[in-house]
């Protein structure tokens, strides 16, 4: 097995102090995400037609907020999971772009979540990770 190597991820705070203004101000964001995620990938949301409770949504959003905290913490397995997942949703015939406009999506809707209470740090945070999320979408390991 690879050695794990520890990443500290500088914006780690501000991702998480966005992540908890917006369940304290808005609770769950699983509708407006897949909102915004149908109306900028329509084809995506055939994908979907027998969710019709919601869980498979839900589950998918778990395991992302899962991926983004371990990808602002020590990074043992959120790179491969995205690797993983791209494979994947490519065989569902979801293109690579958009796997990973998914994450900017969940940022846009905490961002509108936040609200007044958004920083230009939790922005900064937001797009320094979304800048690593991409390099394992066009290159994963």
């Amino acid at each position: 097995m690879d050695a794990e190597v520890q990443v500290t991820f500088a914006g780690g705070a501000e991702i998480e102090r966005s992540l908890d203004i917006a369940a304290a101000r808005v609770g769950d964001l699983t509708d407006g995400i897949y909102t915004q995620l149908f109306a900028q990938f329509p084809e995506t949301e055939a994908l979907f037609a027998l969710d019709r409770s919601g869980q498979v949504r839900g589950a998918m959003l778990s395991h992302l907020f899962d991926a983004i905290f371990d990808f602002i913490g020590d990074r043992r397995y959120a790179h491969r999971f995205i690797a993983c997942e791209i494979v994947t949703h490519d065989g569902y015939g979801v293109a690579p772009d958009a796997f990973a406009a998914f994450f900017g999506i969940v940022r846009d809707q905490v961002q509108a979540a936040c609200g007044a209470e958004w920083t230009s740090d939790m922005g900064n945070a937001w797009h320094a990770l979304l800048a690593d999320v991409a390099r394992y979408v066009t290159a994963p390991t």
